[in-house]
């Protein structure tokens, strides 16, 4: 049960809390008072998209919340394996709008808004202003029905679409199947050309950054040769007075005066080092040199060995792995269109057996849905002569598809009938926005039901309704309240009369900006307020006795 929804800076709310109670919890007030606004606070906790201009002026973020408890073990059971914590006996859920990101929480941790919408599936159904006008679509009817029938058709239904994915992996493949021999044997010549021009390239991985170092080298050998003799004059490499000779020099005028003078010591074995290094480099040069002679038939073959490499590279892909990826699956493509026929048939044979579970799995669910139609059609035409259809007939139609949906096969449309001797028509054919309204509001009292959703939402059910009608709408409400908490934004005394907990929604001026205000009313002041909706712009001494009276009545028709 929805327990409190607090709500700040959103819209033209500055801060409002409504602690809400059991059976049926109204809101009325003036059109334009911020009734929706408290729906789109709702739906916005619940995960809803939200408009950019919710953030009140002058505030730097909105944020609602809103606190469910738990009355039932099996919803308690649900919400564990969904690794929501009970602990506390209820579930607050919060958001918090800024204007670059929203922060959506379950009790403090902080989820996605799909997470929340997968929680508050289980405890809070809302039906909006213009929800019925769906009806109008065959599609929602047969969500109504496989709704009615989950507890049975769930499973089934799970296995059409595994069925109906693996038809569609089966047809994907099967298409793949669709070449002309002459077009397959092109491509068979094609990639036995690739996969020959690969092999007979002979890669070998990490041969093109040793072929690219040693062609740098050849490239610049000259200016390498260059440096490597001017170097080799400094060290003295040739015999020169270079300084690996000064060193020896000074190591030999060194040598007697460490005798007179151990002080030396240091000096000297530093030198005898730098003499060590120079040495080794002279000789490192000097083979370096040798090897450094630049061979025009070496050059070339390396030059024409990186164009081989490059050119299958670009071709291929970019890499060594790459190409010989590329190589493997040109290899097994080449070896399926040798076998082109057999694998062909095979994947027929796989996709007739796909498409005939399919089907065996569709008639399943065919079945199930019809005996679930009839029960359903039955259960909507008791709800709707309570709220006022006087001989209604209402039927479930079954046709079938041209083809396969994941949903099986079924097409299904509502039909009805709402004057003796007509036949039953589709229902955007017969049906007024009135009525459309309230066979929505029978299917969610019927759906509500089978989900045991303890908490239900109505924004304006009481569209294009009126008089003994409004009054039907209202008894049903009642009736629906008395297993579940109701919460219903009204227009119509007849439904605000019959509150169990009745709420008034007001807008004024809080210093210099508008303000959207919330009261709960006490016996008087709910009189108060159903004879403003009854009189209009003038409430009378009359009116107000009318809507005592419809106050009276009302807790008569809730006490029977």
């Amino acid at each position: 049960m929805l327990l409190n929804l607090h709500v700040k800076n959103f819209a033209l709310i500055d801060e409002v809390e409504l602690d809400f109670g059991n059976g049926l919890n109204v809101l009325t007030g003036e059109t334009g008072a911020g009734k929706s606004i408290l729906i789109d606070a709702v739906n916005a906790a619940l995960g809803g998209r939200v408009r950019g201009d919710v953030i009140r002026t002058g505030s730097d973020y909105a944020y609602v919340e809103l606190v469910f408890s738990l009355e039932n073990e099996a919803r308690r059971k649900a919400l564990e394996d969904l690794d929501v914590s009970t602990e506390y006996d209820c579930i607050l859920i919060s958001r918090k709008i800024t204007e670059n990101r929203s922060i959506h929480k379950i009790n403090d941790e902080t989820v996605t808004s799909a997470r929340v919408r997968q929680v508050t599936e289980l405890l809070l159904d809302i039906h909006g202003q213009h929800e019925h006008q769906s009806l109008l679509k065959k599609q929602k009817h047969l969500e109504i029905l496989d709704q009615f029938a989950s507890h049975e058709a769930a499973d089934v239904k799970l296995e059409v679409e595994k069925a109906y994915q693996q038809w569609q992996l089966c047809r994907k493949h099967l298409s793949g199947f669709q070449l002309d021999p002459e077009a397959r044997k092109r491509e068979m010549d094609f990639l036995s050309f690739e996969i020959a021009e690969i092999e007979n390239a002979a890669l070998r991985e990490g041969e093109a950054e040793e072929l690219e170092e040693n062609f740098r080298r050849f490239r610049n050998s000259r200016r390498l040769a260059e440096a490597v003799r001017d170097t080799g004059r400094e060290l003295g490499i040739d015999g020169l007075d270079g300084a690996a000779e000064k060193v020896s020099r000074a190591l030999r005028e060194l040598n007697p005066a460490v005798s007179l003078d151990p002080g030396l010591n240091g000096i000297y074995s530093q030198l005898s080092d730098v003499e060590d290094l120079l040495s080794s480099a002279c000789r490192e040069l000097s083979a370096y040199a040798d090897e450094l002679v630049f061979d025009p038939e070496e050059f070339r073959r390396i030059e024409n060995r990186l164009d081989t490499i490059h050119r299958l590279e670009e071709k291929y892909g970019g890499s060594y792995p790459a190409i010989f990826h590329n190589f493997e699956q040109k290899k097994q493509k080449l070896e399926e269109l040798k076998d082109f026929e057999a694998r062909r048939l095979t994947a027929e044979e796989e996709e007739m057996r796909a498409r005939e579970q399919l089907a065996e799995r569709s008639e399943q669910l065919r079945e199930i849905r019809k005996r679930a139609a009839e029960p359903l059609a039955e259960s909507i035409r008791m709800a709707l002569t309570d709220l006022n259809f006087l001989n209604v007939d209402f039927q479930i139609e079954f046709s079938e598809l041209e083809d396969f949906t994941k949903n099986g096969r079924d097409s299904i449309e509502f039909l009805i009938s709402t004057n003796p001797g007509e036949p039953a028509r589709p229902l955007g054919q017969v049906a007024s926005g009135g009525e459309l309204s309230r066979i929505m509001l029978a299917i969610k009292a019927l759906l509500s039901d089978k989900d045991e959703i303890p908490t239900l939402i109505f924004d304006e059910i009481d569209t294009g309704i009126s008089g003994r009608t409004a009054q039907k709408v209202s008894e049903k409400l009642h009736v629906i309240a008395q297993n579940r908490q109701v919460v219903c934004i009204t227009h119509l005394p007849q439904i605000a009369a019959m509150a169990d907990r009745h709420f008034c929604i007001e807008k004024g001026l809080a210093g210099k900006q508008t303000q959207t205000f919330v009261r709960i009313l006490n016996e008087k002041e709910s009189v108060e307020e159903l004879a403003r909706l009854l009189g209009g712009a003038e409430i009378t001494d009359t009116v107000r006795k009318n809507a005592l009276e419809m106050k009276e009545l009302a807790g008569k028709t809730k006490n029977n």
